[in-house]
């Protein structure tokens, strides 16, 4: 069963929105992308894990917010369980094009110090 949980607690098919809680329930798969959008910024809160094809579906988020919005885009990271190669990728880009990360765990940190050192190389 797929599912979206939208900011007010409604839910609908996974076909019906951009963002949300998809994968089978209880096998651990399973990312939460919840997007709260202000006048001044739109955030990415994202729980679970970040690998195979959860970084698809993060980036098509992404890419349709981040579209859609002249606000900046913050991704929280904080509930983020870990991180693969390709989503460590995407971090890369979607930094690089303005995203804002924010991290709390230590691996967390580490991983977004490196996305944006690796950027900053590249940039100068």
């Amino acid at each position: 069963m797929f599912s979206l949980t939208y900011k007010h607690g409604l839910s609908a098919s996974r076909w019906n929105g951009v963002c949300g809680t998809y994968g089978p329930r209880g096998k651990g798969a399973v990312l939460k992308i919840t997007t709260r959008s202000e006048a001044t910024l739109t955030e990415l809160v994202l729980e679970g894990r970040l690998a195979g094809p959860w970084v698809d579906e993060l980036d098509r988020c992404w890419s349709k917010v981040a579209g859609s919005r002249q606000s900046p885009v913050v991704v929280d990271l904080s509930g983020v369980t870990f991180i693969d190669p390709d989503a460590k990728a995407l971090l890369t880009k979607m930094w690089q094009q303005g995203t804002k990360l924010h991290a709390v765990g230590c691996l967390t940190k580490c991983i977004v110090e490196e996305v944006t050192k690796k950027a900053q190389s590249k940039r100068s």
